[in-house]
């Protein structure tokens, strides 16, 4: 018995030393219909045979018609004139990367996996980073993509893997995306750092069931599974499947479901803002409070001694001196928005290049497959490439009030340019000397080749072996920077490409003065290697008023005022009731911050902020009590405002500032936030969000260290770094103002005033 090649170029059975094989194919080429084909050939032509009949069966694919299983049947003649059936049946994927595992061991990884979709953890499985918030993965009739085995691997293959599957998942917003990874133990400190670093790094927000029984040959590799509800077939792909064979099987399986296009059907040569609210990893959460979270790339201007850093799932670029302070942010929160800094959004910025004659700062939008610049002078973001649509560009106020809405109107492609759906995820940016610049993504397996002026793609080129040959002396002279520190001191998170070591590190090592600056992913900070001193230590930021209250502090503004719903996900530190006479209300809450730690710097007013809803009102602040009782208009206030600011002198706003900033703030390690507000008879509430920037004091001991603290000593064992993060401060005051007291001749009202001190203790 001899193996040759089947349907699809998969291997199977024959039976070559019979004299006489039939094959048969069974097609269902549309719903209720079922076609055998029937092929009687000799052992010496199977081969022959067998291609074929493949030939034909592309046809039948060709037309939409889908192949769903394959049968081989075999008999021979025997003395007695009877015949004996011999029946190899197996189901197959439509296309070649189709896996050899057994039936039997396909059938009980398929129902292992559906089984547990309704428990969140059990005997031999548990599901790493599903919450209940987690998006239903019990719909009967929904399609399932699974990608296997790649969670506790690291290297541009793994990468590759999630880059195909995350642009699957924003292309059918229907598609039920999962992970699935066998370990010895789910509970080892090893595996569930080494898994929330791939979803801190990959930023993966879809679920991953880890289980510690190894069920079937696939279960122990890397690969897709796709199937559609509880009964459908399972179709296994390898690593290797080409993306275009992936979407073409999911397709097949959705064919029947109108679901609404992601974003990337949208990308056709124009900008195009996401509709859906960012979903975030559900895992790292407590990271996000750290004062950097994942800093993926790093660039440096020499001449004004500024260094750029991406604080990639912050969604900003952080400028700062030599120093560590910080000068300036470019980003306000996830989205894809153009405009100041202050406002404008990005979603995961990476590699950074700064043009210095123009002052212009080039960065990569990777989850927004996109290239910006944003121009330093100016202090504003546009987006580069894909380009917008200009004819469709409209003026008028209600063109803008439209565009702020964010409209769903299909914007048509532009057919002279290239195609961006091709811009999947680009992570890398490097300059080459015709003006041009080249962009990789991280599993360097395509190359983006455009032109610096126009923001034009010229060329787009695959594979790593193709892309050494092009920018090959470029990657190896950056990477090179990295084979000047010590191995013991480098980060743990960089892979080799076409044999040039540390590649993966290519945009997050630059030299400043006589430093060489590196990020390091692992222990969130950036640290700075000295050659003279042979020294390795971290930037000490300081100055975080510039970042302002961080936009997962600040709910929406509707959801406050209408229902006091304040953040979501946020636990209230402190709720109190008070029953005032209304007026004015002078509120000062003293915050003591917990023993283990210590305040890094003062609180600053931008870090602080306050909503009121009912019927309260907030006032300037604290310390501007109102000097009369002569009503005035709300009009005439803010003309007053600006005619007072406008007589400042420039030393007068810098005073202020500094005023802000001062130790009045912080009085015996507590922290002090004033506010006042105005309130009528009736109730309201007055919310309060800040951002305390905190560190754990030295020698402190690690059982003692709030969950962020002990998230970072996993990730990062070396202990690189001492680690600036953010406390929120979520508190709630309820007020149930009474009727106003009336004076002697029972007709005027008595103006109140009230001072209440509140008392928060933070754990």
């Amino acid at each position: 018995m001899v193996t040759g090649k089947g349907f699809r170029g998969k291997k199977c059975i024959t039976g070559a030393s019979f004299p006489e094989i039939r094959f048969g194919f069974l097609i269902n080429s549309t719903p209720g219909e079922r076609r055998v084909v029937h092929c009687y050939t000799s052992a010496t032509m199977v081969m022959r045979s067998v291609g074929r009949w493949y030939h034909i069966l592309r046809k039948y694919q060709a037309s939409r018609r889908v192949v769903n299983s394959v049968a081989l049947y075999s008999c021979r003649k025997i003395n007695d004139g009877g015949l004996i059936h011999k029946q190899h049946t197996h189901r197959f994927s439509t296309v070649p990367e189709s896996c050899r595992t057994s039936p039997s061991e396909v059938d009980l990884l398929s129902t292992f996996i559906r089984s547990s979709l309704n428990e969140l953890e059990g005997p031999s499985h548990c599901w790493f980073n599903r919450s209940t918030a987690t998006k239903d993965l019990t719909g009967k009739n929904g399609v399932f993509l699974v990608v296997a085995g790649a969670f506790l691997e690291s290297g541009h293959n793994s990468t590759f893997m999630f880059e195909k599957v995350k642009s699957l998942q924003q292309r059918h917003p229907s598609l039920n995306v999962m992970g699935f990874q066998v370990c010895k133990s789910v509970s080892s400190d090893v595996v569930r750092s080494h898994l929330a670093k791939t979803i801190m790094s990959e930023y993966i927000t879809f679920p991953i069931l880890v289980s510690t029984k190894s069920l079937s040959e696939m279960s122990d590799k890397m690969g897709y599974m796709i199937f559609k509800g509880m009964e459908g077939p399972l179709l296994l792909h390898d690593k290797d499947v080409d993306f275009e064979i992936l979407e073409t099987a999911i397709k097949e399986l959705i064919v029947q479901q109108k679901e609404k296009p992601g974003l990337l059907h949208n990308l056709r040569g124009s900008w195009v803002k996401p509709l859906d609210a960012l979903k975030e990893p559900y895992l790292c959460s407590p990271l996000q409070n750290l004062l950097l979270y994942f800093p993926g790339c790093i660039e440096v201007d020499e001449v004004n001694e500024r260094l750029f850093l991406s604080d990639t799932n912050h969604h900003r670029i952080i400028v700062f001196d030599g120093n560590g302070k910080i000068l300036d942010c470019i980003g306000s929160s996830p989205g894809f928005e153009d405009g100041e800094f202050e406002s404008s959004k990005i979603i995961r910025p990476a590699a950074l290049f700064y043009h210095n004659e123009d002052d212009y700062l080039y960065f990569v939008d990777s989850e927004n497959h996109a290239i910006r610049r944003a121009d330093m002078e100016s202090r504003t973001v546009e987006t580069l490439y894909p380009k917008p649509n200009v004819s469709e560009t409209k003026s008028g106020l209600v063109s803008w009030i439209i565009d702020k809405l964010w409209s769903t109107k299909d914007i048509p492609s532009n057919s002279e340019e290239v195609d961006p759906r091709l811009l999947f995820y680009p992570w890398h940016l490097l300059k080459s000397l015709e003006n041009d610049l080249f962009i990789l993504n991280r599993s360097f397996e395509t190359l983006w080749i455009m032109d610096l002026s126009s923001g034009i793609i010229k060329e787009v080129v695959k594979g790593s072996a193709n892309i050494i040959d092009i920018c090959g002396q470029l990657i190896k002279e950056k990477s090179s920077l990295v084979k000047e520190i010590p191995p013991s001191q480098l980060p743990q998170n960089n892979f080799s490409v076409e044999g040039i070591s540390h590649a993966g590190l290519l945009s997050s090592v630059a030299t400043f003065q006589d430093n060489i600056v590196i990020c390091d992913t692992d222990g969130q900070v950036v640290l700075k290697y000295n050659k003279t001193c042979d020294s390795m230590t971290s930037f000490e930021f300081s100055n975080f008023g510039m970042l302002g209250l961080p936009y997962w502090l600040v709910p929406p503004m509707e959801s406050a005022y209408a229902a006091g719903f304040g953040v979501s996900g946020l636990p209230l530190d402190h709720i109190q009731h008070f029953s005032l006479l209304p007026g004015r209300i002078d509120i000062r809450m003293k915050v003591e911050i917990p023993q283990e730690t210590e305040l890094v710097e003062p609180l600053d007013e931008a870090c602080i902020w306050r909503q009121t809803r009912g019927t309260a009102t907030e006032t300037l602040g604290a310390e501007n009590k109102a000097e009369s009782t002569e009503k005035v208009g709300v009009a005439q206030q803010w003309y007053d405002e600006l005619d007072e600011l406008a007589s400042l002198t420039q030393k007068q706003v810098d005073a202020e500032e500094d005023k802000n900033m001062s130790d009045s703030r912080v009085q015996d390690g507590n922290v002090f936030i004033d506010c006042a507000v105005n309130t009528s008879p009736g109730t309201s509430e007055v919310i309060i969000n800040a951002a305390l920037y905190l560190r754990h004091k030295s020698g402190d001991d690690s059982k003692k260290k709030q969950e962020v603290g002990r998230l970072i000593d996993a990730l990062n064992p070396s202990g690189k770094g001492n680690n600036v993060f953010l406390r929120p401060l979520h508190v709630k005051l309820k007020i149930n103002s009474l009727d106003h007291p009336k004076a002697d001749n029972s007709k005027d009202i008595i103006l109140t005033e009230s001072a209440i001190q509140v008392n928060v203790s933070l754990k």
